[in-house]
């Protein structure tokens, strides 16, 4: 059983849950019928970090199943973009906030909230001001867009325990590199999970994603 992340103070939970296994798996599509079986897949497999982005159907219904039924993992919501979502995720039973851009009043909402938050940045200048603002750690996104060069650059620059997680196309090929040169984790989309793909398919990939990453 993966182990539970006793912390309620959000850093330590976020660096408890980095620690166990630093891969974000994003459920992007995911109904709420779905999510109890896809959850156990992806929980079996040793993922501790869980996001139901808000272009999925029934978004929060989804979240609310999969934090009742793993109350151990930290589960929230993707493409967090509005102070409005972020206060309906945290009601739905999430703690996670995960964004594709960076806003402040979303970071500050999350932070409020005693949530962690997770906004998307592409340049320094995005990625320190997130920093500033709270962040938890940095979403490298889109991770296409942002080579192992650039994420090298980033790290020799900002602060030592940033974490940093590429997203966008990630693969279990793809992993090494970006690791190299600076990344702490990764999102991961839809080499992971797509809508229509079963339990058991998302099992097996979750696999590939656990072993290359510990490999």
């Amino acid at each position: 059983m993966t182990p539970a992340l006793h912390s309620n103070h959000p850093q330590k939970a976020f660096a408890e849950a980095m620690a166990q296994l630093p891969l974000i798996a994003i459920l992007r599509g995911l109904t709420p019928a779905e999510a109890p079986a896809i959850g156990e897949a992806l929980v079996s497999s040793g993922f501790v970090l869980i996001e139901v982005p808000l272009n999925s159907p029934q978004p929060l219904d989804s979240i609310a199943q999969l934090v009742a039924q793993f109350p151990h993992a930290l589960v929230g919501a993707g493409t967090v973009l509005q102070v409005q979502q972020v206060k309906e995720v945290h009601a739905a039973g999430g703690r996670l906030v995960v964004s594709p851009n960076f806003n402040p009043s979303v970071v500050a909402a999350a932070l409020a909230l005693g949530m962690v938050v997770l906004p998307g940045v592409a340049t320094p200048t995005e990625a320190f001001a997130a920093l500033d603002a709270g962040a938890h750690g940095l979403k490298l996104f889109p991770a296409e867009m942002i080579s192992p060069a650039t994420v090298k650059a980033l790290r020799a620059v900002l602060p030592q325990e940033t974490a940093l997680m590429p997203v966008g196309g990630i693969t279990p090929d793809t992993l090494a590199a970006y690791r190299a040169a600076g990344a702490a984790g990764f999102g991961l989309g839809s080499a992971l999970y797509a809508p229509g793909r079963s339990a058991d398919q998302v099992l097996a990939s979750a696999q590939k994603f656990v072993h290359a990453f510990r490999a």
